[in-house]
């Protein structure tokens, strides 16, 4: 048992805002790797006080809220973040860049798995318990089983951590038979139960294009059969400024006209991006059951436009957030880019919430993973956690600590971390590694390669 002892105030995952303004608060038990009890105004917890043997997080001063869920990471960029040529260019001069320097350094496991501990460890740091990495590097070169290596060394680096990890096997301009044999294999490897997930709930395997921007029919489909089959959740990044643009010419129709003709527009796929929409476009997605990410940290400062997140939920659409990679966001910060969307949502239609924002930093992003035990704290949901220090200067004055949780402090990080039940952040540092010995690693591995 573990006990979140004394916390000042616990958001469940929830956008509704109490009757009294606050979420009241008190302590979290967990259990067995899930949530015991929570404080609930007019209830009394179940506290384990008596509990001699429950390790206790004293939450005193903090405001605990479920696990941070990036539903939209391309973890091997974390690799190659501020690289000349990458920042506020076109998509079309931003690939051939990108490209040209993964060619440089090489990708393998051995890269794959560096870049992955790099990010999985940023992404702990700052409070996400759960990673979908959308994978879109595969040298022509690399066989099935290699790029099943490459998989599970992302997979392993995640694991040595103690972080929830979504692998995305994707596709950019493969071959379309290859890559669906590919998928297939990775899931074979990681999770050959149906619906891709382990048992314990670490590892998911999903599937999922780049985009039309890059990949035909063909790909989709057959990427499409290999989900059927296996039970696996579909992902794909649609109606970016290169997107559109690359639809209309080469087909003369709009990405997402294209993703219903080949049966992409279906409760089991999750749409990123999705700056340029129409209202007919948000029905559509909204009665198809179509679940959103929005990647303000990416679109934002490379200049490919705002996602109108409000109409987006306002028609019933769950949206939830995610970082994009490092070669388009150099931070993996997803409580900073939730701050990000907010400041900026009135540009692209009404404002948002705190709260909103935060429940889709946490169980928006989880519903479009299809993890409807993550992103929440009730009883019975997974036991991730985030314990946020409200105490500094940066927050003196704040009369709303929830929402000063992205109003205040940008950048801040969490005191404790935990995931399903165990501390792998405790007091600002990572509990199953040094995160200077993950980055010094990572640097003269590139050194090497780039010699």
């Amino acid at each position: 048992m573990l006990i979140l002892r004394d916390a000042q105030h616990v958001f469940t995952g929830t956008d509704q805002v109490p009757a009294d303004g606050l979420e009241p608060g008190g302590d979290v038990v967990v259990a067995d790797g899930v949530v015991v009890s929570v404080p609930h105004a007019g209830t009394t917890p179940t506290t384990g006080r008596s509990d001699s043997s429950a390790e206790v997080l004293d939450a005193s001063d903090c405001v605990v809220t479920p696990g941070l869920v990036n539903a939209h990471h391309h973890l091997l960029q974390s690799a190659f973040r501020t690289l000349p040529g990458t920042r506020g260019v076109a998509m079309r001069d931003w690939l051939p860049t990108m490209a040209a320097a993964y060619s440089a350094v090489g990708v393998d496991p051995e890269l794959g798995h560096a870049a992955a501990l790099t990010g999985v460890a940023e992404g702990l740091l700052s409070g996400v318990t759960t990673v979908a990495d959308h994978h879109l590097t595969w040298p022509a070169a690399m066989t099935t089983d290699e790029t099943v290596a490459l998989a599970a060394a992302t997979a392993s680096a995640a694991r040595e951590l103690g972080g929830r990890l979504v692998f995305v096997r994707g596709a950019a301009r493969d071959d379309a038979a290859q890559a669906a044999e590919s998928a297939d294999a990775i899931a074979q490897a990681l999770a050959p139960a149906s619906g891709g997930l382990t048992d314990d709930g670490m590892l998911q395997v999903a599937i999922g294009p780049a985009g039309v921007h890059s990949d035909g029919r063909d790909t989709f489909e057959r990427f499409a059969e290999v989900a059927a089959r296996r039970g696996l959740r579909r992902r794909t990044q649609a109606n970016e400024q290169v997107d559109v643009a690359i639809a209309l010419e080469r087909y003369g129709r709009r990405p997402l006209d294209l993703l219903d003709e080949w049966g992409w527009l279906e409760a089991d796929v999750t749409l990123a991006h999705l700056c340029d929409v129409t209202e007919a476009e948000i029905a559509l997605l909204a009665e198809r059951g179509v679940t959103a990410t929005h990647a303000p940290g990416c679109d934002l400062p490379m200049g490919w436009g705002i996602a109108p997140v409000a109409a987006l939920r306002d028609a019933g659409v769950a949206v939830g957030l995610g970082t994009s990679g490092g070669g388009s966001n150099d931070a993996g910060h997803l409580l900073a880019d939730a701050r990000l969307a907010m400041q900026v949502a009135p540009l692209a239609g009404r404002p948002l919430a705190a709260r909103e924002v935060l429940s889709m930093a946490t169980h928006g992003s989880a519903a479009g993973l299809g993890r409807p035990e993550l992103g929440l704290l009730a009883p019975g949901a997974a036991a991730d956690l985030c314990v946020w220090d409200v105490a500094g200067v940066a927050d003196a004055g704040v009369a709303d600590p929830v929402a000063g949780l992205l109003w205040a402090n940008p950048g801040r990080r969490p005191r404790h971390v935990v995931v399903a039940g165990r501390v792998v952040v405790r007091d600002y540092a990572l509990v199953a590694a040094d995160e200077r010995a993950i980055a010094a690693d990572l640097a003269a591995l590139l050194t090497a390669r780039r010699a």
